[in-house]
């Protein structure tokens, strides 16, 4: 592949001078110089060629008008000529104010600026300014998770052309190879580099928090079509760093997001390019229709902002006739591309639950589900609640129910929102049920339950389980393998019930079990529901008390508030405002919390779970009640005297949920108690214990026995 050649600088002391201005003015060329002295054999500098430039729309860029061709081409020759000439006068000032020449204000006009609109890469001129297209900041549970990690920042030119060569996991690191896979996902693929190096790549920069990246190229013609090109190119750079590419087999870089639509992007130039610095403001990233990056461009001539281009987007797209999901039956035609940690050829990634959680449920699972992709169907939850990412390998065939086993992963970096907002030394508990749940149910609905009736709409529902932790392990950065295995399928009229065990492991050593309850019902079935207790209204044990005990206050908002206050859970997980305690009481005499949480609408959760069907996820109930044993642990003074204290999960007390209703955006409110049933001290442990229940407006749904919570100090011995 060519790559843009700088002519090379020759002269005498003089010419050197001038030479060395040029340096510090950031101009690419060679200058009039009438002192200088070509040396002997010297011969011209090959000239680089230049990036194919996109016709005018409208044009075919063969038979097209050759009048507009030609005012295009008036127009490219008029802005590097007047680039060239902004340069020589910049380096002709800095010359004469050495030799201590005054000089008057410059006299080089203004640039006016130029408005161009993009569509698919065919470029009109337009008279519209571009229009704002900056996304509010991006939270961290919405953050786009990256399908590889690299500790690479900076990229020099060798770098980026190793990327224009297809070494990806060369420059990046391991967690890009793909053996076999996506020979034409190259850095500027047939055209030429007009890059030289990337200063800098941020993960979670730019105005959004989405990510950026800044970098320097050969002074650029000028012309929207180079613009362009050089915006892609550092849109590129920035989708293989996050392992884009890495969920399909053999795709190519295209336009748009992939969805077939057209993609439109406008164009401002508003000054004269002498030197090129691009800033790349990532403004969305996704999997949904195809993996693609969008972003605001900015170029820059020294500090100031000369071009920019709005909404630029750049998907991977799959060639024609190249299979990227599984087909009729679920069978895989071909190795879809993404390899698992261990290096495993998967079954399905990150990009098929993507789909499986707001797109095609036919590219996530085979086409007979396409038709549950805009309707309430089963989904596996959004955004940062999505907790399993690939299918490794499965024993079961579609259809047949029973019997079935399968391995999951879940990549779990540090970064997690989950791991900044929660009051443990590592992973909540809401993750561990929520990852091992999703792993199991996935699989079992890609088996097809719901197929043999196909047009009914049926909402999923987690129904209960048990699980134990098995060893404390610290999940940052790891990578959780799921074995799980199908046990069993009930039909029933208007429910389907699946059973599942499951085995969660890390570095090779199980961690978490459990079993687990899942039903698929009917309209009819949801609407008919009467909780734990038949319908019959089941009050709270402080409601039932004559005359009513004292009761005393603990404020969690207040201590939340308090940014140095530790031990407290925060953000997406600022789930309690204040929980009210009966010392002495409850049903087994040492202690009993009571808790209203009001239920809003626009409470963050809605949106992921699930998509056409919100409910709050019963895990995020139970994490409720998590966190009202760990806040009465500590306002009891139970952790007084530790050294570096963290909550954990505790090891080896198995845990059960009963799940018999659901919390609707409009139930209003959501009330919970726990009855304290041992407390349990060790050297530098304590443990609480205790059974507890929820209540949606006169009905109990959520009855969990042996709950339980446990604060050590760092390095405490087990028990």
């Amino acid at each position: 592949m060519s790559t843009p050649t700088t002519p090379k600088r020759t002269g005498t002391s003089g010419g050197d001078a001038v030479t060395n201005d040029l340096e510090g003015l950031g101009f690419d060329g060679e200058p009039f110089d009438p002192f200088a002295v070509p040396p002997a054999g010297a011969q011209p500098a090959p000239a680089a060629r230049p990036a194919p430039q996109t016709p005018l729309a409208g044009h075919d860029g063969v038979t097209g008008n050759l009048g507009a061709v030609a005012r295009e081409l008036r127009r490219a020759i008029a802005d590097a000529h007047r680039n060239a000439l902004h340069a020589q006068v910049l380096m002709q000032e800095r010359t004469l104010s050495r030799w201590g020449v005054g000089i008057a204000e410059s006299a080089v006009p203004a640039v006016v600026s130029r408005y161009f609109e993009i569509v698919d890469g065919r470029i009109s001129l337009t008279t519209a300014p571009p229009s704002a297209q900056t996304p509010p900041p991006v939270t961290t549970e919405a953050r786009f998770k990256p399908l590889a990690r690299s500790a690479r920042t900076r990229l020099d030119r060798d770098d980026l052309a190793r990327l224009a060569d297809g070494d990806i996991s060369g420059v990046f690191g391991p967690g890009y190879l793909q053996p076999g896979c996506n020979p034409s996902v190259k850095l500027a693929a047939g055209t030429t580099l007009l890059l030289d190096e990337v200063g800098r790549i941020e993960l979670r920069g730019g105005s959004s928090g989405r990510g950026a990246l800044v970098a320097s190229a050969a002074p650029l013609d000028g012309t929207p079509g180079q613009l362009l090109a050089a915006g892609e190119q550092a849109a590129e750079v920035f989708a293989l760093y996050l392992g884009l590419h890495l969920c399909l087999a053999d795709a190519v870089f295209a336009p748009g997001d992939g969805s077939g639509e057209p993609a439109r992007s406008e164009a401002e130039i508003v000054g004269p390019l002498y030197a090129t610095r691009i800033r790349l403001d990532v403004t969305c990233v996704d999997l949904v229709p195809r993996p693609h990056v969008r972003a605001n461009v900015e170029f820059c001539s020294g500090d100031a902002v000369a071009a920019r281009i709005t909404g630029l987007c750049l998907a991977l797209v799959e060639k024609p006739g190249v299979p990227i999901g599984p087909a009729r039956g679920g069978t895989v035609p071909a190795f879809l591309g993404r390899y698992s940690a261990a290096g495993e050829q998967t079954l399905i990634s990150e990009f098929h639950i993507a789909h499986f959680a707001r797109g095609s449920h036919g590219i996530a699972f085979g086409p007979e589900f396409e038709h549950y992709s805009d309707r309430r169907a089963t989904r596996v939850p959004d955004g940062g609640l999505t907790l399993v990412d690939r299918l490794v390998s499965m024993d079961g065939r579609r259809g047949e129910l029973d019997g079935a086993s399968y391995e999951t992963e879940y990549d779990a970096p540090a970064d997690s929102w989950y791991y900044a907002d929660t009051a443990n030394a590592s992973m909540p508990n809401m993750i561990y049920m929520e990852t091992s749940l999703q792993s199991a149910l996935s699989i079992g609905y890609f088996l097809g339950p719901t197929l043999s009736d196909p047009q009914a709409p049926v909402s999923l529902r987690n129904l209960g389980g048990t699980a134990t932790v098995l060893r404390e392990v610290d999940l940052r950065d790891k990578t959780i393998r799921q074995r799980s295995k199908l046990l069993s399928t009930t039909l029933n009229n208007g429910a389907s019930l699946q059973s599942f065990s499951y085995t969660m492991l890390a570095d090779g050593e199980p961690f978490y079990e459990g079993e687990t309850l899942f039903g698929y019902f009917s309209e009819k079935a949801m609407a008919n529901q009467t909780g734990l207790d038949a319908g019959r209204a089941a009050p709270t044990w402080l409601d039932e008390q004559q005359p009513r005990p004292a009761v005393r206050t603990i404020d969690v908002a207040a201590r939340r508030a308090k940014p140095a206050a530790a031990l407290c859970a925060r953000d997406h997980f600022a789930l309690l405002d204040d929980l009210h305690v009966v010392d002495g009481g409850g049903r087994y005499g040492n202690g009993y919390l009571h808790a209203v949480r009001r239920i809003d609408p626009d409470d963050w959760f809605f949106a992921r779970h699930f998509p056409h069907d919100p409910v709050i996820p019963g895990s995020l109930g139970v994490e409720t009640v998590i966190h009202a044993m760990q806040e009465w642990l500590l306002d009891a003074g139970l952790g007084e005297g530790m050294a570096d204290p963290g909550f954990i999960l505790p090891v080896g007390a198995p845990f059960t949920w009963k799940y018999r209703g659901q919390f609707l955006p409009t139930d209003g409110e959501a009330t919970l108690e726990v009855h304290i049933k041992d407390v349990r001290r060790g050297l530098g442990r304590v443990r609480v214990t205790g059974d507890a229940s929820v209540w949606k407006p006169g009905l109990r749904i959520y009855e969990l026995t042996d709950i339980a919570v446990e604060l050590r100090e760092e390095g405490a011995r087990p028990w």
